[in-house]
């Protein structure tokens, strides 16, 4: 198995061959690794099944703008540690053997520990991520996200806060994508809504909580 320990020193940049030889991808203020066939495809398939069944999915109230509203998607969040967002308080569920599956995998390729999970369901192409930083205090500096996407295709948005620079992944089935270094500080992302016909997906965003 390829192991692509995190994280490439800050200010070096990775010369082109390497990039595309392991997958990171030069980015300005901040660290991205794009992996779009990470797990093959009956591997894919059988996480879905096993996670959709599986996770206590639920659909719960954020705050915005002063007022609580239903998020336009499915959670669970499981793991080690209690996470805060956006007034929202979330417990952690145990780890499931499908989560364990791929946790393991990560940590191997990664050389980072995670100790959470959140996951989301979107149930068709009216569900959605918004424009967010996943910045909270208990992420600690300069925290690694591990992004990984099961079932239909989504597209996934970069916006750089300073430059408005964009970028835009298709999030596949199977794929993984990692945010890291100080990407956090300076991009926001999301996941938009769309018209199209779409089934549903699963996105895992296995973190550390400090």
């Amino acid at each position: 198995m390829q192991q692509l320990y995190l994280l490439a020193p800050a200010n070096e940049s990775l010369s082109q061959p390497d990039v595309q030889a392991t997958g990171w991808q030069s980015i300005t203020d901040g660290q991205l690794l794009w992996l779009p066939q990470f797990f093959s495809p009956s591997e894919a398939d059988r996480l879905y099944r096993e996670l959709d069944s599986s996770l206590a999915w639920q659909q719960l109230p954020i705050q915005m703008f002063g007022r609580q509203v239903l998020q336009p998607r499915l959670q669970a969040w499981c793991g080690d540690a209690v996470y805060q967002y956006s007034g929202l308080t979330m417990h952690p569920d145990p780890w499931t053997p499908a989560l364990v599956d791929i946790k393991s995998r990560l940590q191997s390729t990664l050389g980072r520990d995670f100790n959470s999970v959140l996951a989301n369901k979107y149930r068709d192409g009216r569900d959605y991520m918004g424009w967010h930083q996943d910045n909270e205090p208990e992420l600690g500096h300069q925290p690694v996200i591990a992004s990984v996407s099961l079932g239909e295709e989504r597209r996934f948005v970069l916006k750089h806060l300073a430059t408005g620079e964009k970028r835009e992944y298709a999030l596949s089935h199977g794929s993984l994508l990692v945010m890291a270094g100080a990407l956090q500080t300076h991009w926001l992302h999301s996941v938009p809504k769309t018209q199209r016909p779409k089934k549903s997906r699963i996105n895992l965003t296995f973190r550390t909580i400090i």
